[in-house]
């Protein structure tokens, strides 16, 4: 799993660009995150009805420890998701719930941050449970995250960090088509220590995801 940024950190960087004087576009996203259907998944915004599933996926060993403190109480999770919806609602942030097939809670979640007062560089980050690793959910979820990225919103590069030493959360950005471009010394801190995160990009002209017509799997 990727790097998950906590709230507090998210909320300063983004406000820090706000306050330089930009703002990004308004556009229908701010109101309404689309549903969309992938593969055995779908993608939607979180809801307060998905707190306690993920708070009990989000927040075991295996999932937390590349990953930056989750909230630690269903209230947290139900406070964090109300963050995500005002956070969108101002237009630098996004977050999908992906919920598989056949359930109604989402089990994991894929976040997208803007780096920029313009939302064209961008930085994400992604969870999900471990009993959902390997079942190719995170893939299709990811990709219709990406389709929208690209095709709704003005990013122009997309960035991720992951720890080195997570080599599911490395080999999934490098399926999607992701480029490592550099290796970030020391970057990324838990429980005292401190350790190499991997740089990955991906950018708009690749074209990887704009060739496909966005909105086929769009539900209302």
């Amino acid at each position: 799993m990727l790097t998950l940024p906590t709230t507090q950190t998210i909320t300063a960087r983004t406000h820090a660009i706000i306050a330089a004087g930009a703002s990004v576009a308004e556009t229908n996203w701010r109101q309404a995150l689309p549903v969309v259907a992938a593969p055995g998944v779908t993608v939607r915004a979180l809801r307060a009805s998905d707190a306690a599933t993920l708070f009990a996926l989000l927040t075991s060993e295996e999932v937390a420890r590349f990953i930056s403190p989750p909230p630690t109480t269903v209230e947290g999770f139900e406070k964090f998701i109300a963050w995500t919806h005002r956070e969108q609602a101002a237009g630098r942030y996004v977050c999908f719930g992906i919920v598989p097939e056949g359930q109604t809670h989402a089990v994991g979640l894929i976040q997208v941050r803007a780096l920029d007062a313009r939302f064209e560089l961008a930085e994400w980050g992604f969870a999900i449970g471990s009993s959902y690793w390997g079942t190719g959910i995170f893939q299709a979820s990811a990709r219709a995250v990406l389709g929208f990225v690209f095709n709704v919103l003005p990013v122009r590069r997309l960035e991720a960090r992951a720890v080195v030493q997570n080599g599911r959360g490395n080999g999934a950005l490098k399926k999607i088509g992701a480029s490592c471009d550099a290796t970030l010394r020391s970057s990324f801190e838990r429980d005292g220590m401190r350790m190499d995160q991997l740089l990955w990009s991906i950018r708009r002209e690749d074209g990887m995801f704009l060739n496909a017509p966005w909105g086929s799997g769009i539900r209302h």
